[in-house]
């Protein structure tokens, strides 16, 4: 008997040699091999095997010299079957992303596996010398394979087998509109960015030389000269650059709301203008250093913001990467026809075969197999359906073949329902967010309500000098240092957390953790790593565990299912394997009959009792023969190492904590027993969670969640901060508000302790950014602030409130 899988100890074993082709460890008995550069190479696979087999017959072996890193494992990369690459030599399939000119066609191919520059060189030279294949050009950056060829002479059905062949997946590449739209956006804002940096130094040199303090012996001439020389830098600043901060106060004009583009409109807008009548009239402060200086600041912290935005930009499209592309359709005969998605109707029968994904909401009309729920409801097994049973789009089938009637498509599918949830999550504004935006009101409305009463007195005092106190006070109280506060030290902070494993997608997270006071966690890959592992052996006849471990392990050997994976590497072949869907499977080891699965299943081939279980947590499965059972076996979901670590920092805080999973098994319960947690519940689907959540922040409470699952997604866009593990699905990461790039709770608990010093840092930066505006007012007010001290004096606020915030960017 192996005493340590008994105990749950891992097991033992040497390292195994490293694939040549992919560098994943060859399996113990392995006899795949290929000879590559007159050497024979072991391979870990059939299709590491057979990939390095065509690289080597098309000449193309020197690949293996030039290449950085190893290759991806052909079988790793998404699968398709021949009647589904057919489609694509249909004409009306190939018309969206397809050019045709004359003989001639060109398109552009998204490449999967690419590791390094040989990748480029070997798709390059592999396409380059197939038959009709005319140019072939793969850009690094994006992985976008651009191909141009003859139909004719090669569809492009066979040109996508050709890259699988060589070991890549290619797919056909379309730009989405909406993310296209956000990438000009971004690039705009960038170049204005730019543009602002580059003319505002320029600008800064001219106009310091006409100041008093820097004029010296500046002839007449000169000084005509260098105002239109400023004048004219400038002006591509305020009319390209600053035109969206123009546009957005009109527009807040318009609708009788005041916002920040009002105020910084004003100010733009009016030291421009002096600008002009100075350099017109050849004396008076030039105010274009300060216009160039405004639009740096206010520039760069939108560009910031817009990056946050552009990373939400593609929610709804990575929820169509969980639908298949096409389906197969029963006709009345019952036979087979591979067609489109978008070709499918309610009402038509599908047929779904292992390993494939449900393309439509239905029912089961014929067959009997297991479910992969995992990315909707967080069930980490594969859920039994048979007959009348329903089933959902997206989700996997992992045992036998499916007969399905399709009930409902497109926006009437449950995945539908969960996009739905979602864009009401984030439709709802925080109310800390519309707090913030009355007080950025009335503070907008304080200030150009004493502008106006400043400049009416003057005028009754001095008229010369209305217009330039006026103008000296809207520049000086121009909210740069405020609008820096918050925005500088979440940015610090954020570099910091980056190089921790913690990503912030969305600035309020830090200064937001410190207003928490609840905690939602996920089970199912989040405080567990989300796979099934073995934990324990119980030899109950004469063979010991090692020998049980190898039965098992060729029995599930060929399994879909996610308890085949805990097993490991066969190392002897089974013969007339049957699949039993929610039972277990049979096949024949070494001469032996063996059944391994549920207990009743497994004891009925020898006609014996049920040996008993001794109560212990998990997955337990028996093996056993014509004989009697032989050995049970103890399968996990592990604890994350440092998830009681998170779960303690949170209780030192006086978090109420909660443990919501779609997982219904008694694992839910186990995870909360280990962990203290006393508020566990299993089963939800993603609108419970979300009522859950909606009741918690009604009774007034402020809640943080950490998930993984496209069924957290609601949640996760519904929370006051929500986080996602970094092996999280890519809807889940693209909603979170952080996600854990190292997929180390630790770097939340980081995250925690950083956040209390940021908060300080935001207070204290708040603290002098007021403090600043309050004591320069009335000084402006009284006339005694010239525009160039105004000036200086905001740069002087700002960069004090920078060099304050650079304080963060030491780790906790």
């Amino acid at each position: 008997m192996d005493t340590s899988l008994a105990t749950g100890a891992p097991l033992e074993r040497s390292s195994p040699a490293p694939c040549y082709h992919c560098g994943l460890p060859v399996p113990a008995g392995s006899h795949f091999s290929a000879v590559v550069l007159g050497q024979s190479r072991e391979m870990c696979c059939p299709g590491c095997q057979a990939v390095a087999e065509t690289i080597v017959q098309n000449g193309l072996e020197h690949y293996y010299s030039h290449r950085s890193e190893a290759a991806h494992n052909p079988q790793q990369l998404p699968q398709a079957l021949p009647d589904e690459l057919a489609l694509y030599d249909r004409r009306d399939v190939q018309q969206p992303f397809v050019e045709q000119s004359g003989e001639s066609s060109e398109t552009s191919l998204l490449i999967e596996g690419i590791s390094c520059a040989a990748c480029g060189w070997l798709i390059e030279k592999h396409l380059a010398a197939l038959p009709g294949v005319v140019e072939a050009h793969l850009n690094l950056s994006n992985h976008r394979l651009r191909v141009r060829w003859s139909a004719s002479a090669l569809p492009l059905s066979e040109l996508l087998g050709e890259v699988r062949r060589i070991g890549y997946a290619a797919h056909p590449w379309q730009a989405d509109a909406a993310a296209e739209q956000l990438t000009r956006e971004n690039r705009r804002a960038m170049r204005q960015l730019g543009v602002a940096g580059l003319l505002w130094m320029q600008v800064m040199m001219a106009s310091m030389a006409t100041w008093p303090e820097f004029n010296v012996d500046l002839s007449p001439e000169l000084d005509s000269i260098l105002r239109w020389v400023s004048l004219f830098l400038t002006t591509p600043i305020v009319f390209y650059c600053c035109g969206q901060f123009f546009r957005g106060a009109l527009r807040d004009l318009r609708t009788r709301h005041l916002s920040m583009d009002v105020s910084v409109s004003l100010a733009i807008g009016g030291a421009y203008a002096a600008g002009i009548w100075s350099t017109v009239m050849g004396h008076g402060e030039l105010y274009f250093d300060a216009v160039g200086m405004f639009a740096l600041f206010l520039l760069s912290g939108r560009y910031l913001e817009r990056r946050a935005r552009e990373r939400t930009a593609a929610a709804t499209a990575q929820l169509v990467k969980l639908l298949p592309a096409s389906c197969l359709r029963l006709d009345e005969q019952g036979h087979s026809q591979r067609i489109l998605l978008s070709e499918l109707q309610p009402g038509d029968r599908v047929l779904v075969p292992p390993g494939a994904l449900l393309p439509a909401d239905g029912r089961v009309l014929a067959g009997q197999s297991s479910v992969d729920e995992s990315l909707l409801t967080g069930e980490y097994l594969p859920q039994p359906r048979s007959v009348g049973d329903a089933v959902t789009a997206g989700t996997l089938n992992v045992e036998g073949p499916l007969t399905v009637e399709v009930q409902a498509l497109g926006d009437a599918t449950r995945l539908s329902a969960i996009v739905r949830l979602l864009e009401r999550a984030q439709g709802e504004k925080p109310r800390l967010a519309e707090i913030a935006d009355r007080v950025a009101q009335w503070f907008l409305l304080i200030v150009l309500v004493v502008a106006v009463i400043v400049g009416v007195v003057w005028w009754q005092l001095d008229a010369s000098r209305a217009f330039w106190v006026v103008l000296a006070l809207l520049v000086a109280t121009c909210p740069c240092a405020l609008a820096l506060a918050t925005p500088t030290a979440l940015t610090t902070a954020t570099g910091t957390l980056h190089r921790l494993g913690m990503l912030l997608t969305r600035g309020h997270v830090l200064e937001g953790l410190e207003q928490i006071d609840t905690l939602i966690v996920d089970k199912t890959g989040t405080l567990t790593e989300g796979r099934l592992t073995l934990r324990a052996v119980q030899p109950l006849g004469d063979l010991d565990g090692d020998t049980c471990l190898a039965l098992a392990a060729a029995l599930e050997s060929q399994s879909e299912h996610p308890i085949g994976r805990a097993f490991g590497h066969a190392t002897a072949p089974v013969e007339a394997l049957q699949n039993v869907p929610g039972l277990g499977l049979e096949g024949v080891v070494e001469g032996r009959r063996l059944r391994i699965g549920q207990a009743d299943f497994v004891s009925a081939l020898s006609a014996s009792p049920t040996p008993a279980i001794n109560g212990e947590q998990g997955q337990w499965l028996l093996l056993g023969d014509e004989q009697g059972p032989l050995a049970w076996f103890v399968l996990d979901d592990r604890l994350r190492d440092d998830a009681p670590a998170l779960v303690e920092a949170a209780r030192g805080r006086g978090w109420q904590i909660l443990l919501l999973s779609g997982d219904s098994s008694p694992m839910v319960g186990e995870v909360a027993r280990q962990l203290g947690i006393e508020q566990a519940r299993g089963g939800l689907t993603p609108d419970a969670k979300l009522d859950i959540l909606r009741d918690l922040q009604r009774q007034g409470r402020r809640v943080l969640m950490l998930g993984d699952g496209v069924n957290d997604v609601p949640v996760l866009a519904g929370a006051d901060i929500s986080v996602a593990m970094g092996s999280a699905s890519d809807l889940a990461k693209t909603n979170a508000d952080a996600v854990l790039l190292s997929n180390r709770l630790g770097s939340l608990v980081d995250a925690l302790r950083l956040a209390r010093r940021t908060r300080t840092i935001i207070i204290e930066n708040l603290a002098w950014a007021g403090l600043y505006n309050g004591l320069v007012l009335p000084f402006a007010a009284l006339g005694w602030i010239t525009p160039i001290w105004a000036a200086l004096g905001m740069s002087a606020s700002s960069l004090l409130v920078v060099l304050n915030a650079l304080r963060l960017g030491k780790a906790p």
